[in-house]
């Protein structure tokens, strides 16, 4: 059971990049970022009146929650969304693979007890190798479509970075915590989602066009890629520990590209897999994968 929630995980976050690509037909950046979070955070409270668990009643608790949602949720969704204008669903995942290199760099400054080692001081340089490589400077220079996506690529970084700082911070806040991970991902995802209403009326503006595809789309994404998939994620974490649950990330590249070359027939420039393949290196390297310990880090979709 827990490999078959390991393969949907995958799945389901490795498509999320092509959700968000067909949401973006019909919907502005803003508007997919906001759906999803909604979708999302209903979805988990569902869950959580389900399973009969209780709200936090700590102001405190509900405090670091709103910072987790604002680097964990609201901001990397609305980036993500913005990105994928320009920038190709299976390059976006690629990108998204950066985020345990991010979560070990934050962790570092969060978190006293996480001091990086020399060997992981490497990996994250290797990953930064791995990135400029997928950017392709050479590219850039030269072919003005590629031009034209860093912008939306530079926003990626910008949100594999607020996951870095998000996961880090839950981390920190979590630890010892009286409250079970469904509960803490469903206020991330309530707080986001008032967050991002409450700004919606001035960057969520423009006309909505809504067809079959979209609504799948946004039901797959909010519901599923951004709902159900933190409480199987958090069942995988319980059932197998953190650092084997967080390998997930190796696999959604694949799945994102996949999808992108044979939904939307997206082309993948040669560079794109060769830096992918050297960011993954480079994670496997700082998060102990070598050597048979693995960091505590969880990518995000």
């Amino acid at each position: 059971m827990n490999a078959l929630l390991y393969l949907l995980v995958a799945l389901t976050w490795g498509s999320s990049f092509l959700f968000a690509k067909i949401g973006l037909e019909g919907l502005a950046p803003q508007q997919v970022a906001t759906v999803r979070t909604v979708l999302g955070a209903l979805t988990l409270v569902l869950v959580l009146l389900a399973t009969r668990r209780r709200w936090p009643r700590e102001p405190r608790v509900w405090g670091h929650l709103l910072v987790v949602s604002v680097f964990l949720n609201a901001v990397p969704s609305s980036l993500m969304a913005w990105a994928e204008q320009t920038v190709p669903s299976g390059l976006a995942s690629i990108y998204n693979a950066t985020t345990p290199i991010t979560t070990l760099a934050a962790l570092a400054v969060l978190v006293p007890s996480e001091r990086l080692r020399g060997r992981q001081v490497v990996g994250i340089v290797l990953g930064i190798v791995g990135v400029l490589v997928l950017v392709g400077p050479w590219d850039v220079i030269g072919d003005p479509a590629v031009l034209a996506s860093v912008p939306g690529q530079a926003a990626l970084l910008g949100m594999t970075a607020c996951y870095g700082i998000g996961l880090a911070y839950l981390r920190r806040v979590a630890v010892g915590s009286a409250y079970d991970p469904v509960t803490l991902a469903t206020v991330q995802l309530t707080l986001a989602s008032g967050l991002l209403l409450l700004v919606a009326p001035v960057v969520a503006t423009g006309p909505a066009r809504w067809d079959w595809r979209i609504v799948v789309a946004m039901l797959a994404l909010g519901c599923v890629g951004t709902g159900l998939a933190y409480a199987w994620n958090t069942r995988l974490v319980q059932a197998w520990g953190a650092g084997r649950a967080s390998t997930v990330t190796y696999l959604t590249p694949v799945v994102g590209v996949a999808l992108g070359v044979l939904v939307l027939g997206e082309h993948v420039r040669w560079n794109e897999p060769v830096g992918g393949a050297v960011v993954l290196v480079g994670i496997a390297l700082a998060s102990g994968v070598f050597t048979g310990r693995r960091a505590a880090s969880t990518a995000a979709a």
